[in-house]
C-alpha cells in the first residue's frame, strides 16, 4: 500500500487533508532531535497508526493538532525517510511501483497465479490484506475472497470505440447498447434496513443523496443487494443539467433538503453485482440484466436496445444525444463484470474527440484573468511508469466563476511555485475537447492537443482513470486513416 504511494487502502474512506503548505510548515517546526544508532527506529506499523490518527482529527483546533502530530512523526524520520514519507502524503511517490507491479510481485512471492491475485484485489480493495492472505493462507484462501457489502467496489471500465462497426465486429456474440448518461456513477449497497451509497471514486455519498437511500429501501424488490447505476440531475423539461451542477449535490454536506428540491435527481440502473448473498459478477451480462430487471422498476433501468443493425444503433445514439446524454455504452452480451478492469467487453461511443486529462500545473493569468490560475498544463498518464506527461495548455472553456473556483482548488494542491507557475498534485481530472493531436518536440510526451478546450470537470474520475500516453499514440496514428502523411518531417 505504502509502496503504491497510498496511505490507506483504496476502499478506505479516510482522507488525510495534508497539503504541501502543511507539510512544509511541519518540517520547519518539527523537533530538531536526530535519529541515532540507539534511537528506536520508526516502524511501518507506527507510521500507519499515526496516519490513522491524522485522518480522525476534526473540529476546532484541528489544524494545530494535525500540525503537531505530523511534526512529531517527521521528527523521528531520517532524511531519506522524510523524503519518501512526504512524497506519499502528497501522492507524489513516483518510484515506478504502480499497483500492477505490486500485484505481480505478490503473485511471484506467494506462488499464486497472477489472475487470482488480481481478482482478489479487485474484489477486496486492500492490497496489503491481499498480500497477507496470499503469503500466509495461499491460493485456496484467495479463491474465497468475494464482494463485501458496504465495502465499495472498483467499477468496471470501458474502452473508447472509434465507430459502431468496430463494436459490432468485436462483439461477435452480440451487444447491448445503453445510453451513456451524463451523470454520476454510483453503487448502492443494502442489507435489511442499512443502505450505503458510494461514488465512482469509492467515496461515501449516502448523506448527500437521501432520495436514493429511500429508493433503495422502497423500490427495489430485495432486502440485500449491490446494484450499480447512474444518477442524473434534471433541469427544465426533464433534461440533464451540466455535470458541474450535479456535483454540487455530491459535495453537499449541509442543507441537503434544500438541494433535493433545487437539484432533483433521477436514477438509471444498469447492473447488479450481488443479490441475496450471492456474488453475480461471473454471470454473463444478459443474466445479470434479467436479475436486475426482476428486482427494479422498468422506468429505473437505463434505456437499452439489443441489435446488430448499425443504422438502428446510430438512431439510438442520436436519441441519446438529443435527450442531453453523451452517447452510448456497448456491452458484450456474454461479458462478466470485471471490477477495476478496462477492456473490450464494454465500449463507450461518443461523437466528439475528447480526452480525460489531468491538470499538473497552472500559470497565473494576465489582462482580464489577472489574479486567477487560468492557463492549465494538461497531462496524460504513462500506464507503464505512472508518470504524468504534459500534452498542452489551455485557458479556454471556463466561466469567471469556474476560474475563481479552480484557482482555490489548485492552490490547495500546490507542491511548488515559481514566479509565473504553480505546480500541483495531479488530482483534478478534466474532459478536454480538441481538434487534432499533433506531434510536438516541446513536451516530453511528444504530442500536443490542438485547440484544446475544457469541456467539464470529471470529479468522478481519479487521475489513474485519465487517458494514457499509450492511447494517445494510437489515436494519433488513427488520424491518418483520413489524412495524408508528410513525405518529410519539417524541423
Amino acid at each position: 500500500m505504502f509502496l503504491a504511494g497510498k496511505p490507506f487502502p483504496e476502499a478506505d474512506p479516510r482522507v488525510l487533508e495534508i497539503s504541501y503548505a502543511t507539510l512544509s510548515t511541519a518540517g520547519k517546526t518539527m523537533s530538531q532531535t536526530l535519529l541515532t544508532e540507539d534511537a528506536n527506529p520508526l516502524t511501518i506499523t507506527e507510521v500507519f497508526s499515526t496516519l490513522g490518527k491524522l485522518a480522525e482529527i476534526r473540529g476546532v483546533g484541528s489544524k494545530e493538532k494535525r500540525l503537531a502530530l505530523l511534526s512529531s512523526l517527521l521528527s523521528r524520520t531520517a532524511p531519506l525517510e522524510t523524503e519518501y514519507l512526504s512524497r506519499m502524503l502528497l501522492g507524489e511517490m513516483r518510484i515506478g511501483v504502480v499497483e500492477g507491479v505490486l500485484l505481480d510481485a505478490i503473485a511471484e512471492a506467494s506462488g499464486a497465479s497472477r489472475q487470482l491475485v488480481r481478482r482478489a484485489h479487485m474484489l477486496h480493495g486492500d492490497i496489503g490484506d491481499v498480500a497477507r492472505i496470499a503469503m500466509t493462507e495461499g491460493s485456496a484462501a484467495l479463491e474465497k475472497v468475494g464482494l463485501r457489502l458496504f465495502v465499495p467496489v472498483k467499477p468496471m471500465l470501458a474502452e473508447m470505440a472509434d465507430s459502431i462497426p468496430q463494436v459490432l465486429a468485436e462483439h461477435n456474440e452480440g451487444s447491448a447498447f445503453e445510453y451513456k448518461l451524463d451523470g454520476a456513477r454510483i453503487q448502492i449497497h443494502r442489507r435489511q434496513g442499512r443502505v450505503r451509497i458510494f461514488s465512482r471514486r469509492l467515496t461515501d455519498v449516502t448523506d448527500s443523496i437521501p432520495e436514493m437511500v429511500d429508493y433503495a429501501k422502497t423500490r427495489v424488490r430485495a432486502s440485500e443487494f449491490l446494484i450499480e447505476g447512474e444518477v442524473v440531475a434534471l433541469g427544465e423539461g426533464g433534461k440533464p443539467v451540466p455535470f458541474q451542477d450535479l456535483m454540487r449535490r455530491f459535495r453537499r454536506v449541509h442543507e441537503i433538503e434544500d438541494m433535493v428540491e433545487k437539484i432533483p435527481l433521477r436514477l438509471y440502473l444498469f447492473d447488479i453485482l450481488q443479490s441475496g448473498g450471492k456474488t453475480l459478477i461471473d454471470l454473463p451480462y444478459t443474466e445479470r440484466w434479467e436479475i436486475l430487471a426482476s428486482l427494479a422498476p422498468a422506468e429505473s433501468l437505463a434505456p437499452r436496445i439489443v441489435t446488430r443493425d448499425p443504422k438502428i444503433v446510430e438512431d439510438f445514439m442520436q436519441s441519446a444525444l438529443k435527450e442531453g446524454h453523451e452517447g452510448l455504452m456497448a456491452k458484450s452480451l456474454t461479458s462478466d463484470y470485471s471490477p477495476g478492469a478496462r477492456g473490450k467487453k464494454w465500449f463507450k461511443i461518443k461523437p466528439a474527440d475528447r480526452l480525460d486529462v489531468v491538470i499538473v500545473a497552472a500559470d497565473w493569468g494576465s489582462g482580464r484573468r489577472v489574479g486567477w490560475l487560468s492557463n492549465y498544463h494538461l497531462a496524460v498518464r504513462d500506464d507503464e511508469t505512472g508518470e504524468y506527461l504534459v500534452v498542452g495548455k489551455t485557458f479556454k472553456g471556463l466561466t469567471d466563476v469556474e476560474f475563481e473556483m479552480i484557482t482555490k482548488r489548485l492552490q490547495e494542491l500546490k507542491t511548488k511555485e515559481s514566479k509565473w507557475t504553480v505546480h500541483v498534485k495531479p488530482e483534478i481530472v478534466v474532459e478536454v475537447a480538441h481538434n487534432e493531436i499533433q506531434k510536438s518536440p516541446r513536451y516530453k510526451s511528444g504530442f500536443a492537443l490542438r485547440f484544446a478546450r475544457i469541456a467539464k470537470f470529471r470529479d468522478d474520475k481519479t487521475p489513474e482513470e485519465a487517458d494514457t500516453i499509450q492511447r494517445l499514440r494510437k489515436l494519433y496514428e488513427k488520424q491518418f486513416e483520413n489524412k495524408g502523411r508528410m513525405l518529410k518531417e519539417i524541423p
